[in-house]
This record gives structure tokens, C-alpha cells and sequence, in this order.
């Protein structure tokens, strides 16, 4: 027998199972609701994890005269943005994060070129980069993401593959309020965050290891 998978059914089925609810005949509300409950336990996981599972590496170029880019599809937070400078652009240059109000103060006039120095959050969806690129520059942009939703168009993403315990038990505490079943709460929570800590320890451990010097081949 293969080994268990976890995909946007197999939870699904899980929850029904878990729940002892939600089937399409006899139990037609929670059913539909099911679907709901698979998109909030995503996003509470997603919320609360930053670990490099949720980390996306992008690039592409600034514009000379363009001060303010769109983020990507569901981007949550940035990590770091760095461009290419010098004659080939081989260069690296992180760009620091600050307030868009200090952007401001620092470099008001949006028409005064120069290499760029700083990033802020314009809003949800734009980045303000200051002062306004003189160059089309490289540019290098880590953030943590939202990983595209489960369903029956998307059976699989990180989560199922690497965290299916923390999602599924995400999914359960989305539950319960729903179906007033508060006693299950503390079982669900205690075991939802003993598997987020354990994938917070594993990913700090991969950091310690990436940054530590060896002598030992």
C-alpha cells in the first residue's frame, strides 16, 4: 500500500472523520461549510508560521523613473530586497526597510533620481522604493507568502505535503466555534501548536546550520 498523502480531499475526508460531521446527505451545512473551514485553518497557518516554507525568492528589473511597484500575488511580509549596482550590476545592494512616511522626509520629490537607498510598504499591494531609481536595476525580493489555496482545482501545496498535522489541526479549531463544540477546543489547539513549534524549532535549526562556520568537512 503507498504511503498516506495528505491532498485537498484526503482533508476533506479528514475533517468529516474528525468531526463525525458533514456529510452531503444527512449533514448538508456543515458540508458546505467544510470548504471555509479548509481556507481559514490555511490562513491561520500561513499567519503564524514564518519559516522558509512560506518563503518565495523573485526577481526583475526596477524602472528608471518609477518609484512604486506592485507586490506579488499573495505576498503577507517582506524579508529582504536587494538590487545590482555597479557596471555589470554584479554588486549586491539591500536596500533597508523604513516607514513610508521616512521615505518621505528623507526624499520628497519623487522626480529626484538617484541609487536606491530604502523600501516601504506604499500599502497592501505596493512597495515605495526611495529615491526613485536612476537605473533599471536587478532587483532580488524575498518574502513569505500565502501559499495558493486547496481545492479541487489545487489538491496539493506546502502545507500538505510538509505540515499536514498543523493544518489539519488548524482546520479542527476553525471548526468548533462553527459547530459549538468548545470542549474539543484545548485538544486541538494543544496539538496544532506542538506541530507549529516543531516546525519553528526545524526551521531555526536550518538557519543556525546555513550560517554556521565548519571545520569539520
Amino acid at each position: 500500500m503507498p504511503a498516506a498523502v495528505m491532498t485537498y480531499t484526503t482533508l476533506f475526508q479528514d475533517l468529516q472523520q474528525y468531526l463525525e460531521r458533514g456529510e452531503e446527505a444527512t449533514d448538508a451545512t456543515v458540508y458546505e461549510q467544510i470548504p471555509r473551514l479548509i481556507m481559514l485553518g490555511q490562513r491561520r497557518l500561513a499567519l503564524r508560521l514564518k519559516i522558509l516554507g512560506f518563503q518565495v525568492v523573485v526577481t526583475a528589473n526596477l524602472e528608471q523613473g518609477v518609484p512604486a511597484y506592485q507586490k506579488p500575488d499573495r505576498w503577507r511580509q517582506t524579508i529582504s530586497i536587494n538590487i545590482g549596482t555597479g557596471t555589470t550590476y554584479n554588486s549586491r545592494k539591500f536596500l533597508f526597510p523604513r516607514s513610508y512616511e521616512y521615505c518621505r522626509m528623507v526624499h520628497p520629490d519623487d522626480t529626484v533620481e538617484s541609487v536606491p537607498e530604502f523600501y516601504a510598504d506604499y500599502d497592501w499591494t505596493n512597495w515605495l522604493i526611495s529615491p526613485t531609481p536612476d537605473d533599471d536595476y536587478p532587483v532580488e525580493i524575498i518574502y513569505y507568502e500565502l501559499p495558493a489555496m486547496l481545492s479541487d482545482d489545487n489538491m496539493s501545496n506546502w502545507a500538505t505535503e510538509y505540515a499536514p498535522g498543523p493544518l489539519l489541526y488548524a482546520c479542527l479549531l476553525e471548526a468548533e466555534p462553527f459547530l459549538k463544540d468548545d470542549d474539543r477546543i484545548a485538544t486541538w489547539r494543544e496539538l496544532y501548536e506542538e506541530g507549529v513549534g516543531l516546525l519553528t524549532n526545524e526551521d531555526v535549526a536550518k538557519i543556525f546550520d546555513r550560517t554556521s562556520m565548519r571545520k569539520e568537512a
